[in-house]
This record gives structure tokens, sequence and C-alpha cells, in this order.
């Protein structure tokens, strides 16, 4: 009997063990499309198990793409793009080409400009070792420029078949579902949704001309804000619409809580504006520098939420990290987040994330 595999995530079906990869009940291997239990209940129900994907399992992947003639599309989420980066893709490429796409540009204020936004990925991706063959911008889910993303694949895999790779929940799933519309009218093949790692295995979708496109399961970033917010609060920190900046006037010595996820004080400076470019749906508190510490102790996980209260125990405490701002237009990144940005140099901050989660400066994005 041929190997069974689920359409939404690429994993091998099997009908024994229920709590294992791949299960679905006997009668699903009637329908014309199969999908595992695991994959219905996240298009069904919105939920999502968790599954045991090592890090090995992902080197093995990248190995075979390096060992491939290949053209590869890495996609990043723009609004996280230091957080969505895979790191060490240069080194498995191999001699195939890399397209670099940034995903999620309708969440990014209408005001910035696409040439502006191009221009910054190139030099941003250059520092970070890649030289990709071209760089692009669309929105996924929205299905804004994806048939300029279809034209240069095209263009650059002369013929090759197509790895289309990129971390957890950086829209790749979305972006092949958009290219299979694009093709054959298709909706909704590969499962797609906010949460972390939903595409398990490789899963070939056959083209024209006897190629195929190949959607890699999601590498997980570890630095990245998502992994340490329950499931139920992901939608708070995942920017679902064009995001509005929040702007704050601080005096030294005043702290902006960013729910209960992470922190930022202002130490040192003249008053001056703030900008804060995160979900709309985060909540942000602004208090005392002097009487930070204690409203976090008494009031993270209620007024300070996500994470919940019942969370707390597990959630990571949080550690901080002093910067001194000598450059204009500046951005404080917190990984998965967001990021502040300061137009003025001449400023004492500090930040503070969950152990673990990445927080650092770059050039102003906007």
């Amino acid at each position: 009997m041929s190997q069974i595999v689920c359409v939404g995530c690429g994993v091998s079906i099997q009908t024994e063990k229920q709590t294992e990869l791949g299960y679905a009940p006997s009668s699903a291997l009637e329908k014309e499309e199969i999908i595992c239990q695991r994959c219905f209940k996240i298009k069904h129900y919105n939920e999502v198990q968790d599954v045991n994907l090592t890090d090995d399992d992902f080197l093995k992947i990248l190995n075979e793409i390096g060992s491939s003639d290949s053209l590869i599309v890495k996609v990043v989420d723009i609004f996280d793009f230091n957080g969505s980066w895979l790191p060490g893709l240069h080194r498995f490429a191999g001699n195939n080409p890399v397209l670099l796409i940034g995903n999620k540009v309708d969440l990014l204020p209408k005001s910035v400009k696409r040439s502006k936004l191009i221009h910054w990925m190139k030099h941003e991706a250059k520092q970070l070792g890649l030289k990709p063959v071209n760089v692009l911008l669309m929105s996924a889910s929205k299905g804004q420029y994806i048939k300029e993303a279809v034209d240069a694949i095209e263009e650059y895999r002369k013929g090759k078949d197509v790895y289309v790779v990129g971390c957890t929940n950086v829209g790749k799933s979305t972006f092949i579902n958009s290219i299979i519309k694009e093709f054959t009218g298709e909706k909704e093949v590969i499962t797609t949704s906010h949460f972390p790692g939903t595409t398990l295995d490789m899963i070939e979708i056959p083209l024209d001309d006897g190629q195929a496109i190949v959607d890699t399961p999601g590498i997980i970033n570890h630095h990245q804000m998502a992994h340490y917010v329950d499931k139920k609060d992901l939608k708070f920190i995942t920017p679902k619409k064009e995001i509005k900046p929040m702007v704050f006037q601080l005096n030294e010595e005043q702290t902006l809580f960013f729910g209960g996820l992470a922190r930022f004080d202002f130490l040192k400076g003249s008053k001056r504006a703030f900008v804060c470019y995160l979900s709309n749906d985060l909540k942000i508190h602004r208090t005392k520098l002097e009487k930070a510490d204690e409203l976090y102790k008494n009031h993270a996980g209620e007024m300070l939420q996500p994470p919940r209260r019942n969370q707390m125990d597990d959630f990571p405490e949080l550690i901080r990290h002093e910067f001194k701002i000598k450059d204009e237009k500046t951005d404080v990144v917190f990984s998965g987040l967001g990021w502040v940005t300061i137009n003025d140099p001449g400023v004492h901050i500090a930040a503070h994330v969950p152990k673990g989660v990445s927080v650092f400066l770059r050039k102003s994005l906007i």
C-alpha cells in the first residue's frame, strides 16, 4: 500500500496511535483529501497540538535542500525581521540562488515606502551574510504582490524545483496556498494558522513542467516571544492588521510595560517622544521607574497581561538589557513583539525581556 500523506501538513498518515503524529481515524481515509487529526483541529476549531520535531530534524531538511539543484525562496516576517531570520541559511544553500521575500507588508503603516523597505532589507540581509538574487515584499494573507512573487520565482528557478523556507509563523504555507490559488483556483490546500510550527514535513506541490514547489517545516527560532506565550494569547502579540504607532512623551525615569511580556525604561535624557510599533491588541501601561518592579510583582498576569496569572509560575523572569543610544533614528527591537523608535541620540534606556528572548538595536525601519 502506498504511503498516504496529510495534504495539510505533509506528515505520513497513520490510524493506530491517536496521540502520535499523523493520526487520522480510518473513516478519514475514504475522503478525497485526507488530513490528519491535528490539521483538522487547527482548521475547524483553531486548536493546536504540540509536535516533537527536533532541531536535528530541521538540520536534516536544510542539508537536503543544500544538496539539491533548486531555487530557495526564503520568507521572513517583515514585522519581526530579525526574529524570523533563519540564521546560517547561506551555509546550507550550497550554490543555489536565494530569493528573499518579506511577508506581512500590510502590517506596516501605509506611509512606509516600499522602495525604502526593500533597500533596508537588502542592507540587513548583507549584514547577516546573505546575498539574495532579489528582494521582494508581499502580503500572503491579503494576496498583495503575489503575482509579482510568482513571476520572480518563475524567472529565477530556470526550470528547477523551488524550496520555500523560513521560521515558524512567517506565512510560508499561506504564501504557497496563494500560489496554488493563483494557478489552479484551489483554496486552503495547506493547513495555515498563527500557531508556530504547523507544517510538519516537506509538502511537494507539482508544477506543470514536472518540477515541484516544496513547502518545508517552519524552523523554530527559540528567541522569539511566541514561544513564551500561551496559545490563547498569541492573538494579542501577532498583529492581524495595519499597526497604529503609539507615541509616548516620556520624562526620564519613566517606564512602559508591554502587557506583562516586556518593559522599556527611559533612564536618562531630556523629555522626548518614543514611538511604539506593537500589535494594536497589546495594552501598554506607563508608570514611574521607581514603582515599576513593585507594579510588575503585584500586577503581572492581571492588569499586565499576557501572560495570565495562572501562567506566571512558568513564565521566565525578565532580564534587563541596558543601551546608550548614540545614533539618531534607532529602533529598540523586542524579538517577536515589535519595537520602539527613538529619533534622537543621547538617550540611556533599559529593555527587559523574558530570559531567552532577543532584544537589540538597529537603524530605524520606519
